[in-house]
């Protein structure tokens, strides 16, 4: 099943199914089938629910109606069995109802009372709906395909603080993509050595430096040291240049000491932090968005793939992108439509820039509807094996408002990384003229062209 095809139109939401409670052994497994209640067609989402959208397999043998009401069931108030403790006022008022379920696609979606969830703690409304309930023995493969936020619970996160005009504000830029690099090789260099690197890519005229996801404070290169020594080249390459630079330096760290990490940054004059959202976590970003109003949060997404990459489990980049608005990035990983060297569909891609650039988001193919209430739109970031050649391909496919960072496709250069920050920022300038690259001046970009080829879509 594609991206694209999981969330029918509501006009479809025909079917609904009901089961008595009872116990049964499936291969020796006990199996639960859950009560009917939880499942109701006639029920209509309103602007208190929050709404899930799954795709499920059932485990063999069980039947797809009793699966999705164990996962509305487990995933809120109910439990295995009849328990004495339960009451008409809890079942009638925090009950979720499953309002649409499809066998054949396997889509679920579930309407939750928003009184289930505390507002402003994402920690707790994820281990609701997607907490135990992937290691039900009922279901053999859950994936959560998208989240639609009511408008309480999106005003009880703080989102973005500067966003896509805060970033263009900042950095003077004010209607092109931005092009940076991540300093390469990921590992091994000095401080020294690697803000040597970040000058060679900024006066080679690209807007952005950014530490990779496993650089954070080593043996060889330690962090208060790297930032110093970053951050006085980034402030000679803006005097050389007169351009605004961005250094995003990496914090990712234990909550505490990435605290500590960005008060450093502060005082040394920095705009940005780099956070691994997924490896550091959703409280510990929420958090450094609390503690950090005046900084700029560039966030990575690795380690996306191992809850992403499986079209049948986990739960999609498209949902993670949701999350992370709300707790407060300002710029995201999306992927690059596609185009790059990273798993990754270009529709599902577009539809993630969408929902995190965009203050209101239809129905569609690809998504579930969300009014973001205001909340600051996010800037996209494309990162994953891009060289210059790649400028016109991913532009055409991802607009202007858009981060795109070159990691190989700068450092490649015989000559250093000066030669091809140059190389990128030539592809930009033809690309925004209209020219075509093997036709556009400048011998960086002519040597890019020959190395790498060029794409258009």
């Amino acid at each position: 099943m594609t991206f694209r095809s999981f969330v029918e139109p509501w006009s479809q939401q025909k079917t609904a199914y009901r089961y008595p409670i009872s116990i049964f052994f499936i291969r020796g497994e006990k199996m639960i089938k859950y009560s009917s209640s939880y499942i109701n067609k006639k029920y209509i989402p309103n602007s208190k629910d929050l709404v899930v959208a799954y795709k499920v397999t059932p485990n063999r043998g069980v039947d797809f109606n009793n699966a999705a009401a164990g996962l509305a069931a487990e995933s809120s108030i109910g439990t295995w069995t009849k328990i004495s403790t339960m009451n008409k006022r809890i079942a009638s008022k925090l009950k979720p109802s499953v309002f649409y379920a499809n066998k054949k696609t396997g889509t679920v979606k579930i309407a939750y009372n928003q009184d289930l969830f505390e507002q402003g703690n994402m920690s707790q409304i994820l281990s609701s709906i997607a907490g135990n309930v992937y290691g039900l023995k009922e279901i053999s493969k859950l994936r959560l395909l998208d989240i639609t936020f009511p408008k309480d619970i999106v005003k009880s996160f703080p989102g973005p603080k500067f966003g896509i005009d805060g970033i263009r504000k900042i950095t003077k830029v004010k209607k092109r993509p931005l092009i940076g690099t991540i300093v390469k090789p990921k590992l091994g260099l000095t401080a020294k050595q690697h803000a040597q690197v970040a000058y060679d890519a900024w006066i080679g005229g690209l807007d952005i430096v950014k530490d990779d996801e496993n650089l954070s404070s080593m043996t060889f290169n330690k962090f208060k040291e790297r930032i110093k020594l970053t951050l006085k080249a980034r402030a000679k390459a803006e005097k050389e240049t007169g351009e605004i630079k961005i250094y995003m330096p990496n914090i990712t760290a234990e909550t505490f000491e990435m605290i500590k990490r960005a008060e450093y940054v502060k005082s040394q004059g920095g705009r940005y932090l780099m956070i691994d959202v997924l490896t550091t976590g959703f409280a510990a970003v929420h958090t450094i968005r609390n503690q950090n109003p005046n900084l700029v949060i560039h966030a990575h997404r690795a380690m996306h793939g191992a809850l992403t990459r499986q079209e049948d489990s986990g739960m999609t980049m498209l949902s993670l992108a949701k999350i992370f608005r709300l707790l407060g990035v300002d710029q995201l990983h999306i992927g690059t439509a596609g185009i790059g060297k990273m798993h990754g569909k270009k529709d599902e891609e577009l539809a993630i820039e969408d929902e995190i650039e965009d203050d209101y988001i239809k129905e569609t193919k690809y998504s579930l509807k969300q009014n973001w209430y205001n909340k600051k739109p996010v800037l996209a970031v494309a990162s994953g094996g891009l060289h210059p050649g790649m400028i016109p391909a991913v532009m055409k496919a991802m607009g202007n408002d858009i981060v795109m960072q070159f990691g190989g496709g700068v450092h490649w250069h015989p000559k250093g990384t000066k030669y091809g920050a140059m190389a990128a920022r030539q592809a930009l300038e033809a690309t925004l003229k209209g020219i075509k690259l093997e036709k556009a001046e400048g011998k960086e970009l002519s040597e890019a062209v020959k190395k790498f080829g060029v794409r258009y879509k």
